[in-house]
């Protein structure tokens, strides 16, 4: 929300021609200060100037607009529709109305909102592409797929759309000229076009200095660093270390699944653990866990970024753990504001976030060789074993699915992949139907991401000589112990490049469903080595695309390889690193331990080893 002046625009204001004068010259002054981003000091002066008119829609309308820069979305649409009363011919109130509204999950409204100001501002680029944000939110992606196109044909450049519409497409399994479409992302990109957000990159090119561009345009246009705060001073070492992490999702979600038990687990004697959450209070069962989990939960989703940078400094975090990174919903600017002397980029963001603020990122030997060390902005923490914690509490419900009930054929092999829609790459689904075609009578078993995407992936079947109907949709049940133990149904997991399985294969693998993986050049796509590895089951890691489809293959037609593939995991699930919770949070406290060690020496971060 840029603080625009539709001044020319308002009706005309009312009362004597002194307070007007005045009211026009304060509001002068505050447009001013609100464009320098001091915004207490703009919403001060506005204020003033409703004194003196308070019919004055462009005050009214700008400290809507302050109010939504400071998170107080409810406010902010509160004034924006007061605003909206004086006049509604402003297509700049609608659009900033739609913003908050979409803010608090009141998408319907926002949806609303967007359209108002597009009906009186046909040409409204931005509000065509927040519109089709929305839309997103709303998982109708064939929509928002056209608010997209529509804002293009307005405005070709549109910063950061043409990767995200590409990236829709994805999500619905278009593929209509990807190749063309992925040959022009990667040109742009290399040109330093602000043409993609970085997450909407990895399911799109395996490039690790492709990645790291995309992140590095990003991060100096969306989160530059801050020095807003000044600089921390330095700190005696405390009894205790200072953890604080933060996510948006604290919640029922992949990430609280996996991180759950690690905060029950530090080691109290040496760790102040935190949450800061700025994601919805759901009010699930992950959320009450989490909330009793941590030393302290604090709720900050109601707080600028200043603010919390600002709190988590004042609580004098040591450690501050981004679990966000690029994803949905994240807050990257706390970081550029600097929330505590270390910060870490780990596990909700596959790739460099080619931040010069973000001074580690945690992972493996197998995710980042030393030679890829150079496409990462921030020193490799390598923990043994894998990166990836896991809660070796989650539950597998004793229920017994039939096959009839899953929408599964009596008989036949299932091979199964239950990652997102937008990891699925023509060249992927190449290589499964080419599998399905030797392995009579088997099918694919597939997450039911959205109506559209299936759909379509039926109709590339039918394409390349394959039954429609060997491809089944698993829809998406209530309870994770449920859906963990409809793996039971399916043969074998099969991956996607360049984007992994991660917390699909983790869930697999917990569940006793062999995961074939084909490991990829960057993070992203070699995550699910990187837990086969540690459970003990390299075998199933393929190199090539010719020997993950000939491994399938063999697997599908061998039933006693298959078999003793399947009495090696469920042997190696309880007694190898990758489920032991007690173990991996040793070697991450070890490696928190490291990073204040070398801080207290007034070293700067240095890639660590943890053995």
């Amino acid at each position: 929300m840029k603080p625009k002046s539709n001044v020319g625009s308002q009706p005309k204001p009312v009362g004597d021609s002194l307070s007007v004068t005045q009211a026009q010259a304060k509001f002068r002054e505050g447009l001013t200060l609100h464009h320098k981003g001091q915004f207490s000091q703009a919403q001060e002066i506005y204020e003033q100037v409703l004194k003196l008119q308070p019919r004055h829609f462009e005050a009214l309308h700008l400290l809507g607009v302050i109010a939504a820069q400071m998170k107080n979305h409810a406010y902010a649409v509160e004034l924006i529709s007061r605003a909206i009363e004086i006049n509604q011919t402003s297509a700049m109130a609608y659009y900033n109305r739609g913003l908050a509204l979409n803010e608090l999950k009141q998408y319907q409204s926002a949806i609303d909102s967007y359209d108002k100001a597009i009906a009186l501002k046909p040409d409204y680029a931005n509000a065509f592409y927040n519109r089709g944000n929305t839309l997103i939110a709303l998982t109708e992606r064939q929509a928002a797929l056209e608010s997209y196109d529509k804002a293009i044909a307005i405005k070709p450049d549109f910063e950061f759309l043409y990767g995200m519409r590409l990236y829709t497409k994805m999500n619905i399994c278009d593929w209509s000229d990807s190749e063309n479409d992925i040959a022009e992302l990667r040109q742009r990109i290399e040109r330093n076009e602000k043409v993609a957000p970085p997450f909407q990159v990895l399911a799109l090119s395996p490039s690790l200095s492709l990645q790291r561009q995309v992140a590095e345009i990003w991060v100096n246009e969306k989160h530059p660093s801050n020095p807003e705060l000044g600089v921390i001073p330095k700190r005696p070492k405390g009894k205790k270390i200072r953890l604080g992490y933060f996510s948006m999702d604290f919640r029922n979600h992949p990430v609280a699944f996996l991180t759950a038990e690690l905060f029950e687990t530090h080691d109290r004697d040496k760790f102040e653990v935190y949450a800061f959450s700025f994601g919805p209070d759901t009010r699930d069962e992950m959320r009450t866990r989490l909330e009793s989990a941590f030393d302290k939960f604090i709720d900050v989703k109601d707080k600028s970024d200043r603010e919390i940078a600002s709190l988590a400094r004042q609580m004098q975090i040591d450690i501050a753990i981004d679990l966000a990174g690029f994803t949905a919903d994240s807050r990257t600017s706390i970081f550029a504001l600097r929330a505590a002397p270390i910060q870490i980029n780990y596990l909700g963001y596959p790739g460099t976030m080619s931040a010069e603020y973000m001074d580690y990122l945690i992972a493996d030997t197998q995710l980042i060789p030393e030679v890829a060390q150079v496409h990462y902005a921030e020193k490799i923490v390598y923990l043994p074993n894998t990166y990836m914690i896991n809660d070796s509490k989650r539950n597998i419900s004793d229920k017994w699915f039939t096959r009839e009930e899953l929408g599964l054929p009596q008989t036949g092999f299932v091979f199964c992949c239950f990652n997102n829609s937008y990891k699925i790459t023509t060249s992927t689904f190449d290589g499964w139907m080419r599998i399905l075609k030797r392995c009579d009578r088997s099918v694919l078993w597939l997450s039911e991401s959205n109506p559209t995407a299936s759909s379509n992936l039926r109709k590339e079947a039918a394409k390349r000589g394959v039954d429609p109907q060997r491809l089944v949709f698993a829809r998406k049940l209530p309870l994770l112990a449920d859906h963990l133990a409809r793996h039971r149904a399916a043969d074998l997991f099969i991956d996607t490049l360049p984007y992994n399985a991660h917390t699909t294969a983790s869930d697999a693998l917990w569940a006793g469903l062999p995961v074939l993986t084909c490991t990829g050049e960057a993070f992203a796509g070699r995550v699910a080595a990187s837990l086969l590895v540690a459970i003990g089951l390299p075998e199933l890691i393929a190199s090539t695309q010719q020997e993950y489809e000939a491994q399938a293959i063999e697997l599908a037609t061998n039933p006693e390889r298959l078999k003793a593939i399947r009495q090696k995991l469920e042997h190696n699930r309880l007694s190898t690193p990758l489920f032991d919770t007690k173990r991996f949070t040793k070697h991450i406290e070890g490696a928190y331990t490291r990073m204040i060690e070398r801080y207290q020496a007034d070293l700067p971060p240095e890639h660590i080893c943890v053995s």
